[in-house]
């Protein structure tokens, strides 16, 4: 018995034993960690301030205090700016110039009193006409975030290129005139006719100032509209953007079009400053009468000795074509001349306008909605210049153009005109333009 009990206790002891020493080396572990990595982490911690306070001056060796106590690298602040103006502690606004609205009910609405408005008006008639300001364009307010919205800028837009900004601050009233940052993106577009160079052009979602600069540069050459299906253009430009606002198309660098089994070229080339269009044989597209008196509308009734009147319902001649066009459409002298007779056709025609160009032709345009500005019996014009609007006055049934040419007097088919070009490219100049022709020509890849 005595001996039972003793192996029992030597079995407890060794059980006793062997714990003893697990914890025992559990804790020489733990020590060995807390050591190496928790006490050199207090003390670097402790220690940290003083570190960062002082630097390294290379040039003695010693330590110095550093002003900037600031060790830790933090992203750097990107200041949010607007036409140049640092808005980060400011609020801005965008609106649209209401009809009727001027910059004094705009300054108004910020409590800038009468005497500042006075100052506003007259640092603004340095960059910019205020009486010119539009319904519809864009300006932006800028101002305090207080509780009256103190106005600090005004920024009015006056194109999608131009703006001016008015600053105010104090008693201190200054404005200046700006331009955005334009971005040129160069272009090359083609497509094919099926009913219209308008359509041809938008409907594949390029913008729609490439027909008016094609329709432009071809006028003389091309009568827009008697275009057939199957016609189609090439051309090489340049757009205009502000941001990802598109501003316009700053130049057709050359062009193809091809019209009634004929390809028409057009290169650009400057002479004595202006830059003229030109054929591949130096030839000028320019002509000394237009094809047509106004853009993108239908002839509904062409030249005839015998037509059936829609309103007198008898046959009689029509010696002119018919644009039809909505009221209002701007027409346009198709060459030089001066107005010989402005004023109201009794016999149907309603207002009209006589132009004689020279010796030979005269141009008549009738049924006009209202003249332009400016133009009176004895006013000279250039071509392509506005001399009215599209209407139905006098005998008609509809909004449209009644177009008539005179040749010595007597009507002739004004789609039939013949038109003389201008001058073309000088023999001095004829080496360097087939250089460019060639060159743009390749680029452009028309053979």
């Amino acid at each position: 018995m005595t001996t039972e009990k003793t192996d029992f206790y030597k079995t407890i002891n060794t059980i006793i034993g062997v714990i003893y020493a697990l914890s025992s080396s559990f804790f020489h572990i733990c020590t060995s960690l807390l050591i190496r990595e928790f006490i050199p982490t207090l003390i670097f911690t402790l220690l940290l301030p003083t570190i960062s306070c002082t630097k390294n001056n290379p040039s003695t060796g010693n330590n110095e205090i550093d002003n900037d106590t600031t060790t830790v690298k933090t992203t750097k602040h990107i200041h949010q700016i607007i036409y140049g103006i640092d808005i980060d502690t400011l609020y801005h606004e965008k609106y649209l110039v209401k009809h009727g609205e001027n910059l004094s009910d705009i300054l108004a609405r910020y409590n800038v009193d009468n005497r500042h408005i006075a100052k506003c008006d007259s640092a603004i008639s340095k960059v910019f006409d205020i009486k010119k300001l539009r319904a519809g364009n864009n300006y932006c307010v800028i101002t305090e975030q207080d509780s009256i919205h103190t106005l600090r800028h005004l920024i009015y837009e006056i194109s999608p290129i131009e703006y001016f900004v008015l600053s105010i601050n104090g008693d201190k009233v200054t404005s200046t005139k700006s331009k955005h940052k334009i971005v040129e993106k160069e272009k090359v577009a083609e497509g094919v006719i099926e009913t219209s160079l308008w359509n041809a052009v938008v409907g594949q979602g390029l913008q729609w100032e490439l027909a008016m600069k094609l329709s432009d540069i071809y006028a003389w050459n091309i009568d827009f509209f008697g275009l057939q299906k199957g016609d189609m253009f090439k051309a090489k430009y340049t757009e205009r953007w502000v941001d990802t606002t598109f501003v316009g198309i700053d130049s057709i660098k050359c062009a193809m079009f091809y019209h009634d089994n004929h390809e028409y070229h057009a290169i650009p080339f400057d002479i004595d400053g202006k830059t003229e269009y030109f054929d591949n044989e130096g030839n000028s597209l320019r002509k000394a009468f237009l094809k047509a008196p106004l853009k993108y509308s239908r002839i509904s009734s062409k030249f005839t000795h015998s037509r059936f009147h829609p309103v007198l319902k008898i046959r009689r001649p029509h010696h002119g074509v018919d644009y039809a066009a909505p009221k209002g459409t701007p027409v346009m002298s198709i060459g030089d001349g001066k107005v010989v007779a402005k004023g109201w056709d009794k016999k149907g025609g309603g207002n009209y306008i006589r132009i004689q160009h020279n010796s030979v032709y005269s141009t008549v345009y009738m049924h006009l909605n209202g003249f332009a500005k400016g133009i009176s019996q004895g006013s000279n014009v250039r071509q392509s210049d506005l001399i009215g609007y599209v209407g139905s006055t006098g005998t008609a049934t509809g909004p449209h153009l009644d177009f008539r040419v005179y040749k010595n007097g007597k009507p002739i088919d004004p789609l039939k005109l013949e038109s003389p070009a201008v001058e073309p490219i000088p023999i001095d100049s004829m080496a360097k333009f087939t250089v460019k022709r060639d060159f743009l020509l390749k680029d452009l890849r028309v053979d």
